[in-house]
């Protein structure tokens, strides 16, 4: 660019802009941190680069010329749309898309949220709740997935180890006796693809195969609602059923428990691991799940 066309220092123009707004060199060398002299020299650069006065001096002070307020209309509007492209750039790197199972997202994720808003309150979260059964899955920004911890190509952090147990709705466990293992026999047993029962079976010391008839879930929160509804028994884990469980919706059966094979990871791109939103959330979300 000619020397001509070259634009003003930003010390210059913050200088000018300083000095109008607060009516004198002395408050805007006090505000900028530098020594009245300073903010003088560099208004005169500025005037120079112009070829107008900004300012008219006098023994009393001094106060914007005509060109001065003209040019201060433009200085204040070039701030504004900086500090606009500022916030914009800001918010869109504070927010943070998150994939999320319904059932993860309702029960363990959404309760805990408020906590991390008090810690991050910068940070703009928005959550795609979606099942966990298809095959191919959009990518976010962080998406957490159940399984066994093989996915894809991204980082995978495991958020926490469980186990399944048995669960039934209070009334129906006491209508139906169930006592022991064996007694299960006797009612519905509610399937889900995500977790078999054969494990459960095995840790109970049933050589059942798994079961092939009876209603089926592709959510283990539709599973849960189900079972306590009196539907039937569902294997599901503790984690998961907790929120029925202190409701006293459902009741584990018999003591017996299986750790599982299937559970939640955390998984995102290695290179957005800096991020700072993305950095946040996996350090509070592994610490709230731990």
């Amino acid at each position: 660019m000619p020397p001509a066309q070259r634009l003003p220092s930003i010390h210059d123009l913050s200088a000018f802009e300083a000095a109008a707004r607060l009516g004198g060199f002395a408050p805007a060398a006090e505000e900028l941190c530098i020594t009245p002299s300073a903010v003088s020299h560099r208004i005169r650069q500025l005037e120079a680069r112009l070829g107008e006065h900004l300012f008219d001096r006098s023994s009393t002070g001094v106060r914007l010329s005509d060109a001065g307020q003209r040019y201060l209309l433009c200085v204040r509007e070039a701030f504004d749309k900086l500090l606009l492209f500022q916030q914009g750039r800001q918010a869109q790197a504070l927010r943070l898309h998150v994939g999320a199972p319904p059932t993860f997202a309702r029960n363990l994720l959404i309760p805990r949220l408020p906590d991390f808003y008090r810690l991050w309150p910068d940070i703009e979260i928005e959550i795609d709740a979606e099942a966990p059964l298809p095959d191919h899955h959009a990518r976010h920004d962080i998406d957490i997935r159940w399984g066994a911890g093989s996915f894809d190509d991204r980082v995978t952090l495991k958020l926490f180890d469980d186990e399944v147990v048995a669960l039934a709705a209070p009334e129906l466990a006491r209508t139906m006796a169930l006592q022991e293992p064996a007694d299960l026999v006797r009612t519905e047993l509610l399937r889900s693809p995500l977790l078999p029962w054969r494990p459960w079976f095995a840790a109970a010391g049933l050589p059942w195969p798994e079961p092939q008839r009876g209603p089926r879930f592709t959510t283990l929160g539709i599973l849960l609602e189900a079972a306590a509804t009196g539907l039937g028994v569902a294997a599901c884990t503790r984690r998961i059923a907790a929120r029925w469980v202190a409701a006293g919706q459902l009741q584990s059966l018999f003591g017996i428990s299986t750790p599982a094979q299937h559970t939640y990871y955390l998984l995102h791109e290695r290179e957005h691991g800096q991020r700072p939103e993305v950095a946040a959330f996996v350090e509070w979300v592994t610490q709230a799940m731990a």
